[in-house]
């Protein structure tokens, strides 16, 4: 019997988490690429009203509230959402397609950086080097093993070495997410270690 109340309490915790995730990617939707999928507005800096964010998704058919949003923002595993000091608006944290301004303050990047991504990448990334694309920023890690997690999620990661500290010195500005994403226009080939 002890057994089988441990069973039940795992298929519970099993349910949570996958409502989180089904969550998180419905947030990173609407936070960072289509607002417009629930007629939810964004400030000019991200920003959405909590309290509006959950009456939107909730008439949306996806069932929110401010436990499981709070439970989202702090056991998201990339930190992807971030709320204000009183917690009555959220945003996320980087990798937007629409147009916000961060208020990201410029910072001098470690020598090196990564970037992970997969082979059918690589001619463009070795002729063109690494661009925004429909984001606002090229996205890089503090390591290798992150940047292994990031290419991994497209097939079998190849990871890039930036000479960061080089480019910064040559002009090129970078900034530091909430969620310690490094964030740059681009990376020419040039500063690529293939």
């Amino acid at each position: 019997m002890f057994r089988r109340n441990i069973s039940q309490v795992e298929k519970k915790i099993k349910m949570n988490e996958n409502i989180a995730k089904s969550v998180s990617k419905f947030l990173s939707l609407v936070l960072r690429h289509s607002p417009e999928k629930i007629g939810l507005k964004l400030d000019e800096n991200g920003w959405a009203d909590v309290n509006e964010l959950i009456a939107k998704c909730t008439k949306k058919g996806n069932r929110l509230d401010a436990a499981l949003l709070d439970y989202v923002v702090e056991n998201n595993d990339k930190k992807r959402f971030a709320y204000n000091e009183d917690k009555t608006k959220i945003r996320a944290s980087q990798g937007h397609s629409i147009s916000v301004e961060l208020d990201l303050a410029e910072t001098e990047p470690s020598e090196y950086l990564y970037h992970g991504t997969v082979g059918k990448f690589m001619e463009n990334i070795r002729n063109e080097g690494l661009k925004k694309m429909s984001r606002q920023h090229v996205h890089l890690s503090k390591d290798k093993e992150t940047a292994t997690k990031v290419g991994s999620r497209r097939g079998i990661p190849q990871i890039l070495t930036v000479r960061s500290g080089e480019m910064f010195r040559d002009g090129f500005k970078f900034y530091l997410s909430e969620n310690n994403v490094w964030l740059t226009d681009e990376v020419p080939a040039k500063y690529i270690e293939f």
